[in-house]
Formats: C-alpha cells, structure tokens, sequence
C-alpha cells in the first residue's frame, strides 16, 4: 500500500480518535428499529458508563452498515427514533381506565401482568372448545387474538407461536400484515 507521511498521519489520528470515544462512553450498542416488521439494525449511541449511579442517555441513533437487513440506511421513522425513544408523551408504566370511567390510572408492572392473567383465564374457561359438534378434539379457544412482534427473533417467535397454540388460540397474527 503506497502511503506518504501525510496519510499515514491521518489514518493513525482517525484511528484513535475513534477508540478514544469508545473508551469514553460513546461506544454504539447494536438494536433492532422497533416500528415495522423489517427488522431494521440500529446503533444507539450513549454517555454513561453504565454503571447503577449513572443515568446513560441516549445521544444519537443511526442505521447499522454491519446489519444485512438495512445496510446502514433507515426510513424516516426509524430516522426519528430517538425523537420517540425520548418523548415526554411515551408511556414508561402501564395505564388502566376502569369500566365506566374516563380516567387512566397508573398501575404497577405486576398489577398489569395479574389482570392479564385473570381476564385471559376468566374468557379461556367460559369459551375453550374442547370438542366440535360432531365429538372431534379441537381444543380451541377462538374468542382471543394475539398480534405478534414480527421484529423479534425467529426463537422468540417460535417460543410465542407454540405457547398460544397450546393454549387453543387460533387468532394469531403478526404487524407484518397490518
């Protein structure tokens, strides 16, 4: 490789410039663009070293020139994903509005989990289909849906898939199609 003094000085200085931000923090992690079912690589860059007393937050967010998917490049709403990463109108809690009221209330992860799992028992028990009208098992519980995260990795959907099917849901479907 034919390189005079000057290069060579650029590519060394280009080169630690660039571990130098790394090692101060700003080093990239490697996501997945949440918005659609293609599946976009992102980097998200942060400050903070990560450790429990120090808030990281988040400073830019460009596409992954190392993900096959994108290549780098990212549609405008992936191109705006730290504006929605940092909203103040994102919802970090889940929320709750009661039958007859028009009030949302704040409720706690484990709160929300137990209603869940409650109102998904109370429909599976008055609806589950163990058997058609001509005496065939078939085990269906047809009065629930699931849209699946069609961002997620093929084991995770996998592990989904198999779950709700042997719970007897036949309404599954992914954000793909929407």
């Amino acid at each position: 490789m034919n390189m005079n003094r000057r290069q060579f000085f650029k590519v060394c200085s280009a080169g630690l410039s660039g571990s130098s931000i790394a090692l101060m923090g700003f080093s990239p992690t490697r996501n997945i663009c949440p918005y659609c079912s293609v599946s976009c690589g992102v980097l998200i860059y942060s400050t903070g070293d990560k450790s429990k007393n120090t808030p990281a937050e988040i400073i830019h967010i460009e596409g992954d020139p190392d993900n096959p998917v994108n290549r780098g490049t990212l549609c405008p709403k992936g191109a705006g994903l730290r504006d929605m990463v940092q909203s103040a109108n994102r919802l970090k809690w889940p929320e709750v509005r009661e039958a007859g009221s028009n009030e949302w209330k704040k409720i706690s992860w484990q709160e929300a989990f137990d209603r869940i799992a409650k109102h998904m028992k109370a429909d599976r028990d008055a609806n589950f289909m163990a058997q058609n009208k001509d005496g065939q098992t078939v085990n269906r519980w047809t009065t629930t849906g699931f849209l699946a995260s069609s961002a997620a990795q093929n084991e995770a959907g996998y592990l989904t898939v198999k779950t709700l099917r042997a719970l007897g849901i036949t309404g599954l479907d992914t954000q793909a199609r929407i």
